[in-house]
C-alpha cells in the first residue's frame, strides 16, 4: 500500500533552513525557508521580493546587485553572491544597500562653495521660519 506519492518533477530537497534577514532601516526581520544549497544571490532576490510584497518601508529597489548580505555573527565582510547560504553556518543576516558613488561636477563644486542666504533648504532655516509663524487666538 502506497501512503504518499513523490512528484517526479520535483528535485530532491536537501536540508532546509529558516533564515531571518533584517533590512537596514526596516522595522523587523523577514523570515523564510531556503535550501542550504541556495546561492546568496537568490536569497537576496527572495528577501527583496518578500520585502516588496509585504509593503515595508523604506522602499527599496528590486535589483539584487544593489545590496550586500552580511552575517553579523561571523564578523567578516559581505557574503559573496556565488557562495551557498548553508556554508556560512549562520541563520541571521543583515541586508544593506551598497553605497552609491557621489558624482561631483567641477562647475557645481564651485557654485556650491558659496552659501546662499535665502532658500538654503536647511533644517535650521525651517525651524526658524516655523518659530516666526504667529497663531492668532481669535
Amino acid at each position: 500500500m502506497l501512503l504518499y506519492k513523490t512528484k517526479k518533477n520535483q528535485p530532491a530537497k536537501g536540508n532546509r533552513l529558516l533564515i531571518s534577514v533584517t533590512v537596514l532601516g526596516s522595522a523587523g526581520p523577514i523570515r523564510f525557508v531556503v535550501n542550504e544549497e541556495e546561492l546568496v544571490a537568490n536569497v537576496i532576490d527572495t528577501a527583496l521580493k518578500s520585502y516588496a510584497r509585504e509593503g515595508r518601508l523604506p522602499i527599496l529597489s528590486s535589483d539584487l546587485n544593489d545590496f550586500f548580505l552580511y552575517c553579523p555573527n561571523a564578523g567578516s565582510g559581505a557574503l559573496s553572491p556565488w557562495e551557498t547560504i548553508g556554508s556560512v553556518g549562520c541563520r541571521n543576516f543583515m541586508l544593506c544597500k551598497k553605497p552609491q558613488p557621489v558624482k561631483v561636477d567641477t562647475d557645481d563644486a564651485k557654485t556650491s562653495a558659496i552659501p546662499t542666504q535665502k532658500g538654503s533648504g536647511s533644517w535650521k532655516s525651517w525651524i526658524n521660519k516655523s518659530r516666526n509663524l504667529k497663531i492668532s487666538s481669535h
